[in-house]
């Protein structure tokens, strides 16, 4: 890894000169405002991940795991749930590694609610969604596992109960991935997608070499496995209806999963990154039927052609043009990518013209979120790293297994700066990273971030950003609609800056953040109007409401000004 990671890697990432200085002059103009401060010890977390190894190797190891930030107990306060390994073939535990739910008190200070709230799941936790499936008011909890997958239904007393087998959603002995909750009929409430990784079990192992080092293996070693959707019944229970909606049509690897409305169509398509094969795109009819266009779209492949090792993906508007783009993390000697919609279904890769894969090409990417980090009214990258190989550093002098996070500032220009080496003490954390979520965690108006990291204690970054600018939060409560609004689309008018967003229920790498929907305005102090197109059909827009706040918009209601 280059000692600056604002430099460029290889020709690869190159772009021409005159376009390299101005990057540069950008950087030393911009560097500085977005700040972030490591607080894990001031915050009471003691969570500590194990990917239950025991010297074997096994695959599912590497790829461990999520993490959901999410309010459980409906105080407004952003809480933290990280999800954990298990013991696998060969390794004990004197007491069994278990998922871990903290509650947040404020100010950064957390408590362990795990044993009071019931999620202390024993299970190889990989993947995690969350969202309000029987539309109660409270959020529930999926874990997409090493199987049996788990869904928790919040009691709305703090507590949640195990229904996955009532529910009918625990998918049977598979490994899991990226999974998200979204409304793919329109009939107001959230049906259920999970991804899968690969056909394994410690039986079918197969052992790697790398250079005489034991290594772990690859996704080709084994079969490719179908992914699962799930049809909400209204009634508590789901439906497997992967065969006749066409999901289960397509073996691959997925690993992160986002959905969101890429065709601006008033439905919600699925993205799901696939780990050494092409990426799906279900394109969503309306009607719940999907038909995969990846490789159509342009999303399946790189701008080369290349399969990629696809990790983690989130999706969002980086350019303010009202159209959802998609940027993904990938393996080393590969870049980080970031796919921009262009319109009519069409997507380029515009990784090496926006500059958005600097300082991405030597490391394992895996958690990622398009963010406004310095609330300028454009959306920044966060970027969390980490090898897979333990012990790469014995046969390959370009990397190591333990690496420095990333951000790329936006320039408001469709171009990003890796400014990473000047953005905190937070940037200097030096670990094997894997889920990241992004939210306020202390209200303040500013998004924080929380990493999981591989075999060790997570990272929690406060955002300390100098010179922000004003912001808006939306948070979103369906009527005829489904209740958390998941899959509405907002759109803010402030002065001469529009922004669209979406809810997404699970995103980044196999993890669930943003529910409450974040909007950085710059200078601008008010908002000319909300617009919010709600799933299932309908149009609200709110007006009269100031910068510098959180509201709440109901379907339907003059909340907090006007609607129609």
């Amino acid at each position: 890894m280059s000692k600056n990671r604002g430099k460029l890697n290889t020709p690869t990432e190159c772009v021409s000169v005159t376009a390299l200085a101005l990057c540069l002059c950008l950087a030393q103009t911009l560097r500085g405002q977005i700040r972030f401060t490591d607080v894990t010890e001031l915050t009471g977390v003691t969570f500590e991940h194990t990917d239950g190894s025991s010297g074997s190797r096994y695959i599912v190891e590497s790829v461990s795991a999520g993490v959901a930030l999410f309010d459980y107990d409906g105080d407004k306060d952003v809480d933290i749930y990280f999800l954990n390994g298990a013991a696998l073939q060969g390794a004990v535990f004197e007491t069994p590694p278990r998922n871990a739910l903290y509650r947040n008190d404020g100010n950064f200070s957390f408590t362990d609610v795990t044993d009071r709230s019931g999620l202390g799941d024993t299970g190889y936790g990989l993947g995690v969604t969350v969202g309000d499936y029987d539309n109660d008011g409270d959020a529930d909890v999926y874990l997409n596992n090493l199987g049996p997958n788990v869904l928790y239904r919040n009691n709305g007393d703090g507590t949640f109960t195990d229904v996955t087998k009532s529910a009918g959603v625990g998918n049977g002995d598979k490994v899991g991935a990226g999974t998200c909750f979204l409304d793919m009929d329109g009939d107001g409430d959230l049906d259920l997608f999970v991804s899968n990784y690969l056909k394994w079990s410690p039986a079918i192992h197969v052992p790697h070499r790398m250079k005489g080092f034991p290594q772990y293996g690859t996704p080709l070693d084994y079969p490719p496995e179908p992914d699962t959707m799930y049809r909400n019944d209204g009634d508590g229970t789901f439906t497997d209806v992967s065969a006749i909606c066409g999901i289960g049509e397509y073996p691959g690897t997925g690993m992160g999963t986002v959905c969101g409305d890429y065709d601006n169509d008033g439905d919600t398509d699925i993205f799901v990154g696939n780990d050494v094969m092409g990426n799906f795109l279900f394109a969503n009819d309306g009607l719940g039927r999907f038909e995969e266009v990846g490789l159509l779209a342009g999303v399946a492949y790189d701008y080369y052609g290349r399969e990629q090792a696809s990790m983690g993906v989130d999706c969002g508007d980086y350019d303010n043009d009202g159209r959802l783009d998609f940027f993904m993390t990938s393996y080393t000697q590969e870049l980080s990518t970031l796919y921009h919609n262009l319109g009519d279904g069409i997507f380029e890769d515009a990784t090496i013209a926006s500059g958005a894969g600097v300082g991405t090409l030597n490391d394992v990417t895996w958690g990622t979120g398009l963010v406004d980090f310095d609330n300028d009214g454009d959306r920044d990258i966060f970027i969390a790293s980490g090898h897979v190989q333990d012990n790469v550093e014995n046969y390959d002098s370009r990397t190591t297994y333990p690496q420095l996070n990333i951000v790329q500032m936006n320039t408001g220009e469709g171009r990003f700066i890796n400014v990473s080496d000047d953005c905190g003490t937070g940037m200097e954390v030096r670990l094997a990273s894997r889920g990241a979520g992004f939210d306020d965690m202390d209200n303040d108006g500013d998004v924080d971030v929380v990493v999981l990291n591989s075999r060790t204690s997570p990272t929690i970054l406060r955002n300390d950003s100098s010179g922000a600018g004003h912001w808006l939060k939306v948070r979103l409560q369906g009527v005829k609609a489904n209740r958390d609004g998941v899959g509405a689309r907002v759109k803010v008018v402030a002065g001469d800056l529009t922004l669209v967003d979406e809810v997404h229920s699970g995103r980044g790498y196999q993890s669930h953040f943003g529910t409450c929907l974040h909007f950085g305005l710059g200078r601008r102090r008010r908002i000319d109007r909300i617009e919010v197109r709600w799933i299932g059909g309908g149009t609200d827009v709110f007006t009269g409401t100031g910068a510098d706040q959180s509201v709440t918009l109901v379907e339907g209601k003059a909340n907090p000004a006007s609607t129609r």
